[in-house]
């Protein structure tokens, strides 16, 4: 995937990267501070949102094929199994009931398939949440700060999930995360996102670490501080 010359205004808000490749089945993880345009990227990406200017080369990745979770999911009025459909659904593919059972089981679901999917804890919204997006086997996902705050044992649950995908089919996986330990363990390639400009783009060591631009330097020893003081 390719983007050019993308621009996009949102109140005082403006966005403008010049130049952005995403390499296929690579896992990339988008970091930065609050505010510079992290998720209006993946919702420009997805077609939540329309460029002022320029546009996404998907490079024949058909549209279909891509999906995006959020860290507050949306569901729709019904039961976790309805909710796990819904994409199913939209895209025309019958639900396969041992599919779903199978993740629903993985994740310690099963005895909930039922309920009302808005009467979950947060924690459980975020695992169905998951499950929706990759029940229909896609081929772009957008994860932005869905696993962020789940408790160690079901991120390391998720985390095998991405791995045990790659090793079957490598798609192509776009995080946000404020876990920087998490985005570090996850990703192939970094981009470093500041105040609506993709900064820096590439392997994860030289982004983090290796950068001598100011800007990085400070978000990534901001962050080390932050979860050394949480330890």
């Amino acid at each position: 995937m390719k983007i050019t010359d993308l621009q996009k205004k949102q109140g005082d808000f403006r966005m403008k990267i010049d130049s952005l490749t995403l390499e296929s089945g690579k896992i990339h993880g988008i970091i930065g501070g609050n505010g510079c345009g992290k998720t209006t990227l993946c919702k420009l990406i997805m077609g939540i949102l329309k460029p002022d200017q320029g546009f996404v080369d998907y490079e024949g990745l058909d549209p279909g094929k891509i999906t995006m979770t959020a860290q507050r999911p949306y569901f729709i009025q019904g039961s976790v199994y309805e909710n796990i459909c819904y994409p199913l659904k939209v895209r025309r593919i019958r639900p396969d009931g041992q599919k779903i059972d199978k993740w629903l089981a993985r994740c310690g679901l099963l005895e909930k398939k039922y309920q009302y999917a808005r009467s979950l804890s947060s924690g459980e919204q975020q695992k169905v949440s998951m499950i929706r997006a990759l029940i229909f086997d896609p081929e772009f996902v957008m994860i932005d700060e869905t696993l962020s705050n789940l408790d160690p044992e079901n991120l390391e649950l998720f985390e095998n999930v991405i791995f045990d995908i790659q090793k079957k089919r490598k798609i192509t996986w776009l995080f946000i995360s404020h876990r920087l330990a998490h985005i570090y363990k996850m990703c192939d390639v970094l981009h470093f996102m500041h105040e609506g400009t993709v900064l820096a783009s590439g392997e994860k060591n030289r982004i983090l670490f290796e950068t001598e631009d100011e800007r990085i330097r400070r978000f990534v020893a901001n962050e080390v501080i932050k979860m050394e003081g949480s330890v």
